[in-house]
């Protein structure tokens, strides 16, 4: 229980980073190094089997199928995986893999799906170049969950899986979330709240001098407005007023003084729409409106997002955002709603010391040092559904790459190995507490 496990991690995080001998491996250490460039080929093939499965969130059967693929790894690996039915949430679901030990528990998070369903022409792996190739999520993000299965592997092989506590979740909506998002959050939720470190193995910036501390979380926002219907030659007259184009616009004025300019916070407005009546489809964020340059517009309708660093921000930025909303124009009403989607991940000293831990890891495998990316580089992932349950989370450790989200997606295969190799030494410190020297 995390309970059991919280003494050994107050323990460890007061061990000084010298006590792993600062640019050196012990032997088991230099043996899991050696066995991620043993198995480098295999973990391609791997990687290759992955992207050539289409698991675009929507194509339930194809995130299934990826699911099995690393179900089989994880099996055989020792761990009691199970798969959550994702029928409540209207998705694939998610696959969730078990290893139960001693000290810290650690949860490493990865996805199954990508942005590319079955009706888009990007659909294979494709070598371009001897260490770059092309794919469908390659870095966005299977080849995290590579990652995730070469670096236990690795540890299996030196004889350090034995006793280590660690769970897996690999959701099958990461791209985009079932609804209700409570629901479909809830198993990660629930495996955040019992472990003590959350480690996600998304790409981050792309970069492998960096790694995420923080994520900025992302908030959906509606505002519906309502105005007086009247001839135009009538509008700004006391009884008639300015109508709802003019409300809309007042207002999203009134939000980019109150807000435009605050530190990793953004507020964008997507969609808009007015006029005498309106349609829009939420969803697939596109309508049609219908009004006349003669009659003052009745409707108005704004779509967007809003980005924060902490959920203090979060709570402020909706208070003002509700304040300039309730200064209404006379014969005008608005109506602004939000809908909370990842939370954020707020930068912490845990954080940041599992970052430390990291970097010295990364710099004893011979990979260089890394350093924390800034957060508007990163957008919203899974991890951050674990901000507030566990001691320290860090994510952006995965295959490093370009051009994720589009038919360009390209991975930088020399960061296979190299990422793998400085988890399978992260795991391994964090599951195998060292003593002071």
């Amino acid at each position: 229980m995390k309970s059991a496990s919280l003494p050994a991690l107050a323990a460890f995080a007061l061990v000084p980073l010298v006590a792993f001998g600062a640019g050196s491996l012990n032997a088991i250490e230099q043996r899991i190094v050696a066995e991620v460039d043993r198995n480098n080929t295999h973990a391609l093939a791997l990687l290759e089997r992955a992207v050539n499965t289409n698991s675009g969130t929507m194509n339930l059967a194809g995130v299934r199928k990826v699911g099995d693929l690393f179900r089989a790894e994880l099996d055989a690996l020792g761990f009691q995986t199970t798969w959550i039915d994702g029928t409540p949430f209207k998705r694939a679901g998610h696959l969730v893999a078990e290893h139960r030990g001693e000290g810290p528990h650690l949860l490493l998070i990865g996805h199954l799906d990508t942005v590319f369903e079955q009706d888009s022409p990007f659909q294979r792996f494709e070598r371009v170049w001897p260490d770059a190739a092309r794919g469908p999520g390659m870095i966005d993000m299977k080849g995290g969950d590579v990652i995730i299965v070469y670096a236990l592997r690795a540890l299996a092989a030196a004889g350090a899986l034995d006793r280590a506590n660690i769970s897996v979740i690999m959701t099958g909506d990461e791209e985009h979330v079932g609804e209700p998002r409570e629901l479909a959050r809830q198993s990660l939720k629930q495996m955040a709240d019992a472990a003590d470190i959350a480690i996600g193995f998304e790409d981050g910036s792309g970069d492998p001098r960096t790694a995420v501390i923080a994520r900025r979380g992302v908030t959906g926002w509606e505002l519906r407005v309502t105005g007086k219907p009247a001839h135009s030659s009538q509008i700004f007259r006391e009884d008639i007023g300015a109508g709802a184009i003019f409300e809309a616009a007042r207002i999203l004025h009134g939000f980019y003084e109150r807000l435009a300019g605050e530190t990793l916070l953004t507020l964008n407005p997507g969609v808009i729409l007015g006029g005498t009546t309106m349609d829009l489809d939420v969803p697939q964020s596109r309508g049609t409106a219908f009004g006349k340059s003669n009659v003052v517009a009745e409707h108005a309708i704004v779509t967007g997002d809003l980005r924060t660093i902490s959920a203090d921000q979060l709570e402020s930025a909706k208070e003002r955002m509700m304040s300039v909303a309730a200064a209404h124009l006379p014969h005008a009403s608005a109506d602004l709603t939000f809908r909370d989607g990842y939370p954020p991940l707020a930068p912490s000293g845990g954080n940041r010391r599992l970052l430390q831990l990291y970097d010295q890891a990364s710099r004893d495998v011979g990979a260089g040092p890394v350093e924390a990316t800034d957060p508007r580089l990163a957008g919203a992932a899974d991890v951050s559904f674990t901000a507030g349950l566990v001691e320290m989370a860090i994510d952006g450790i995965g295959l490093m790459g370009t051009d994720d989200h589009t038919t360009k997606e390209t991975a930088d295969l020399a960061t296979l190995p190299s990422q793998t190799k400085r988890a399978g030494v992260l795991l391994y410190r964090l599951t195998h507490r060292p003593a002071k020297p």
